[in-house]
């Protein structure tokens, strides 16, 4: 599941997932509120994975993230923070809050599949627990 606020980026997400076959079918939200929304309405069949935009419009990405790691069942739903800016201190909060791992919008497509790609490869393997402060940022190489 992806929720971000720019179009552009949400299909220059789904373009790179279909590039990678990863026979993974992706849904959408624009923002916080509709993200929070569709997550209850679907509580019996959550998302293997969400990837999160820090800033979106009427519910920001940190404040989703509260909500979902407050929640009984939503709480265990690996999540990966994006965003264009990389802001050390709200990285780090970020990690407090518990989300799973944070990575930086790249603008280059090939950048943008091998994070995708590395995200689904985590999840598959089981790598769904937090990892230490160290390992949270992930950089698309």
């Amino acid at each position: 599941m992806l929720a971000d606020d720019d179009s552009d980026d949400c299909l220059f997400f789904k373009e790179a997932l279909e590039e990678l076959d990863a026979s993974a079918l992706l849904a959408t939200v624009n923002n916080g509120e509709e993200l929070m929304k569709h997550l209850i309405e679907t509580i019996s069949n959550l998302p293997d994975i969400l990837f999160l935009d820090l800033n979106m419009p009427l519910k920001s990405g940190s404040e989703c993230l509260l909500e979902i790691k407050q929640h009984e069942v939503l709480k265990g739903l690996p999540v990966i923070i994006m965003s264009t800016s990389f802001n050390p201190d709200i990285v780090y909060r970020l990690h407090q809050q518990g989300a799973h791992y944070y990575a930086r919008k790249p603008a280059e497509f090939l950048r943008l599949k091998e994070l995708i790609r590395r995200s689904l490869e985590m999840v598959r393997d089981g790598l769904n627990e937090q990892p230490a402060k160290e390992e949270f940022v992930i950089n698309a190489t």
